[in-house]
């Protein structure tokens, strides 16, 4: 066994440690929520499994609506955290995509996708890419009742940014499809200027995977 294993090789504060061993430690996790009916809004969620081998879930916000018959946009959000921590049922997560449900009047699926270093790139971004094209197949009775797929649109933060950027890339591979109407939030992973920024962000992405 390596003496070093458990030598600490970065620190991101109050978030994750990384060891020499491949393993992180999360740090201050936020409190993780049931989904249900938020009595402030008016929403309600729910959890679907997409892949029980995977562990592949989502988590859908459907707004109070005034008239049951009503088609709703149908928003894609993917979650932040460096591929690395976060979830979307975290307390941070659940309550924002439950609070832009209700403002947006969407239909919002939030997508828990698998996260480094257990589960390294690309697998966070195949785990998005089938729940997208789950979502717009409207498998699910909220989604085929109350969503309209043709009002497709994709947001994330941070990491989540980042995937929205490759899930456009893949359907515009994938002859367009699923039509995607809009996204917000795209983030591209740069080269910085700062050699020591540079030096960090190197030691992240072959962290997660990333190449």
């Amino acid at each position: 066994m390596d003496a070093d294993a458990d030598t600490v090789v970065f620190e991101a504060p109050a978030h994750f440690r990384f060891y020499k061993s491949g393993r992180i430690e999360r740090l201050n996790r936020p409190p993780i929520l049931p989904a249900g009916v938020d009595e402030a809004t008016g929403v309600t969620s729910k959890d679907v499994v997409l892949d029980a081998e995977t562990g592949l879930s989502v988590r859908l916000y459907l707004p109070k609506l005034q008239d049951p018959s009503t088609k709703l946009p149908v928003l894609v959000y993917f979650h932040g955290g460096s591929f690395l921590i976060e979830s979307a049922d975290s307390s941070t997560y659940h309550n924002y995509v439950n609070a832009l449900a209700a403002a947006a009047g969407v239909l919002a699926v939030s997508v828990d996708y698998r996260l480094a270093p257990e589960h390294p790139l690309p697998a966070a971004y195949d785990d998005s890419w089938a729940a997208l094209q789950w979502a717009a197949s409207a498998q699910d009775d909220w989604i085929r009742e109350h969503g309209d797929t043709a009002r497709l649109f994709l947001a994330g933060d941070s990491a989540g940014a980042n995937i929205v950027h490759d899930m456009l890339m893949r359907a515009a591979s994938n002859d367009g499809s699923p039509r995607v109407e809009g996204a917000g939030h795209v983030f591209f992973l740069e080269k910085p200027g700062c050699e020591n920024a540079k030096q960090l962000m190197d030691r992240v992405v072959a962290f997660i995977g990333g190449a």
